[in-house]
């Protein structure tokens, strides 16, 4: 009898131990999967950290076209940034004029230009230069506009010439309203193109356009189109050359007494006039297999402070506004909004226009204006000196500065396109 009780303590251990073996080897199996699972987690995780990194500083090409897509670029914050900010030196740009050289010009603090725009949701693709002209190689790029077109396209020459960092054809050439840059090696040519009111007019001179009895050929282009009709890449802005209070238009040539002449207001109705004659001319004319098409949004001046009744403009202003969701109290929205609709026509017309909408980024840099820091095309009297506000530039931007914001912009565009 005892022999068949221990028999039956040796059976019963022998389950226990059956069923703790068991139930060990099933937890060690959920542990590996477990830590498996979590490996490739983590793993993954470290991979989507490496490719953001990667967007933020290495492999700009490929990231610029994954970023644009699912992130709106133009909503973000300005950060103080003095470790990769400037992106150039002013003093070494090649391409600089004095309507931007502020430096050159007397202004003694640099805060302006270390600022970086970030984003929200991702990062702006790092600008590389060398990637840039490979993608517009043996093409034809055109910034057509006023003077803060030009700004941009300043910009765009220094940073071109900074991110290479070898000896680079240093000229551009000129062809009345054309200024052309060629980068030989390519087989490409960046150029500006001045137009201010895109249709012809009696501002159409770039020396010699301080005109405030503006004249134009409302539903007349050609002139001026025929200059940039084979482009690969068009750039467009227009904005602030409209804000006069009346305008003349011309039915006629300039200088025949058989032309019909009529001042207008209504400035809106101007502005659309002359945008839907830019686009019907770009309706028929461009290639649209060929073309790449941007326009950029207007670009905020600060002739005011943040409200109407403070009594000063963009003169000796050092920071940017912090207030999140700013708009300027002279940023023209109805503007905004007939260029938008135009675009959105040209759209169902089966012509796609990139808006580039950088008018809020833009509207918090009231520092980054050259106020009297620039060299101006008319001598300064005593009387303004002694009232710097009252001569300040509150609508251009020092470079480097704001502008080459936009250029990244464009550059990840341009990079996924």
């Amino acid at each position: 009898m005892c022999k068949n009780m221990n028999l039956g303590k040796l059976r019963i251990r022998f389950i226990k131990s059956h069923y703790i073996a068991t139930f060990f080897l099933v937890a060690l199996a959920g542990a590996i999967l477990y830590l498996t699972v979590d490996n490739n987690v983590v793993r993954e995780e470290e991979s989507k950290e490496e490719n953001r990194e990667t967007t933020k500083e290495g492999n700009d090409v490929v990231a610029a076209g994954n970023e644009e897509a699912r992130c709106d670029l133009f909503s973000g914050k300005w950060i103080y940034d003095d470790v990769s900010r400037p992106l150039y030196d002013e003093e070494k740009c090649s391409f600089m004029i004095g309507d931007y050289a502020c430096k050159k010009y007397g202004r003694k603090e640099f805060e302006y230009q270390k600022w970086r725009w970030q984003p929200h949701h991702c990062d702006l693709p790092r600008f590389n230069g060398t990637a840039l002209l490979e993608k517009i190689r043996g093409k034809r790029v055109v910034f057509v506009g006023d003077s803060l077109n030009r700004n941009q396209w300043v910009s765009m020459l220094c940073l071109i010439e900074s991110s290479l960092n070898q000896s680079l054809n240093k000229s551009v050439t000129r062809y009345e309203n054309l200024f052309v840059f060629r980068a030989i090696e390519y087989n490409a040519t960046i150029e500006f193109y001045w137009s201010p009111l895109l249709v012809e007019s009696n501002c159409d001179d770039p020396d010699t356009h301080s005109i405030r009895d503006r004249i134009l050929r409302i539903t007349s282009i050609e002139k001026h189109a025929r200059h940039w009709n084979d482009a690969d890449i068009l750039i467009f802005d227009s904005f602030m050359w409209w804000l006069e209070p009346t305008m003349t238009f011309l039915w006629g040539s300039f200088g025949s007494s058989d032309a019909i002449a009529k001042k207008v207001g209504m400035r809106y109705r101007r502005y659309e006039m002359a945008l839907t004659t830019w686009s019907d001319w770009l309706e028929v004319n461009v290639n649209r297999t060929k073309t790449k098409i941007f326009f950029m949004s207007l670009s905020p001046y600060h002739f005011f402070a943040e409200t109407w009744d403070e009594g000063y403009n963009c003169y000796n202003e050092t920071q940017p506004i912090s207030k999140e969701d700013y708009w300027g109290i002279s940023t023209d929205r109805e503007m905004m909004e007939v260029a938008e609709s135009i675009l959105q026509k040209m759209e169902k017309r089966g012509v796609n226009i990139e808006y580039l909408n950088i008018t809020k980024l833009s509207d918090y840099r009231k520092d980054a204006h050259p106020t009297i820091y620039r060299k101006f095309p008319y001598p300064i009297t005593e009387e303004k000196r002694a009232n710097p506000t009252s001569y300040s530039d509150c609508v251009h931007w020092c470079l480097p500065g704001v502008p080459d914001i936009w250029n990244q912009i464009l550059y990840s565009y341009i990079i996924a396109s």
